[in-house]
């Protein structure tokens, strides 16, 4: 029927694709990884780190608590901006001046809540309150921790969400956006978690110092295994029947 043809196209993308859709439905689920993955070869190839002489106005950036801590999240905000940009330049049903006024202004938003006033913004401190808190009142420390990963998965994927919706998806509120919303949390808060265990998992003293061959190889396994599910569920999401 036309009017079940319409709301489907309207909830997942075309249903009949062509391939060239198809194929950049495919590009737009892998470019966030790949940008993540070339932040990660350019750092390691020109031995960024705290070493390295950078403008005092970008030293918030490099130094302090969070980027010893957590220093795997500099390259989730390089996802979080990527997939933005791939949702705004796909298919959807935003004009132009849409897709640019609200994907500017998504991946600003980001930004700021990742990087002000420093490394970790209000999306790391509020994991950290809030497992800081948990343990503070004889929480277990996997559960602390896990609380914490999950308020920071939290406050990414809610600007992430909302920055998407505003710059290519359709206004009109849908039922089946909760489900797939909760999907994005659990799929995030799972690679909040991977990336905050760096440290254990072995990747070392970066940024203190350079990253090593092997450091970079063990990063990106991880920043892998913590993005994909999320690549796959957006992807998923356009073209549910493989179409």
């Amino acid at each position: 029927m036309p009017s079940e043809q319409t709301n489907a196209e309207g909830r997942f993308g075309r249903i009949d694709a062509p391939p060239s859709e198809r194929r950049w439905t495919g590009l737009g689920a892998a470019a966030p990884i790949l940008a993540m993955l070339a932040a990660l070869i350019l750092v390691a190839a020109t031995g960024f780190s705290q070493r390295s002489a950078v403008p005092e106005a970008v030293e918030p950036w490099i130094f302090g608590y969070f980027v010893q801590r957590y220093p795997l999240f500099a390259f989730a905000l390089v996802y979080g901006v990527a997939h933005l940009a791939g949702v705004a330049a796909g298919p959807g049903p935003a004009s132009v001046p849409r897709r640019l006024l609200f994907g500017l202004a998504g991946a600003a938003a980001l930004a700021g809540a990742g990087l002000y006033p420093t490394f970790g913004g209000l999306i790391l401190r509020a994991g950290f309150a809030t497992g800081g808190m948990a343990f503070l009142t004889h929480q277990p420390l996997w559960l602390a921790y896990g609380l914490g990963a999950g308020v920071a998965a939290f406050v990414f994927g809610t600007i992430l969400g909302l920055s998407a919706i505003a710059a290519n998806r359709p206004l009109r509120p849908r039922l089946g956006r909760i489900g797939f919303g909760a999907l994005a949390f659990l799929a995030l808060w799972f690679g909040a978690g991977l990336i905050g265990l760096a440290e254990p998992f072995g990747l070392g003293p970066w940024p203190r110092r350079s990253l090593h061959p092997d450091e970079a190889g063990l990063a990106a396994l991880l920043l892998v295994a913590a993005a994909l599910p999320h690549a796959l569920l957006a992807t998923t999401r356009r073209h549910p029947r493989g179409a």
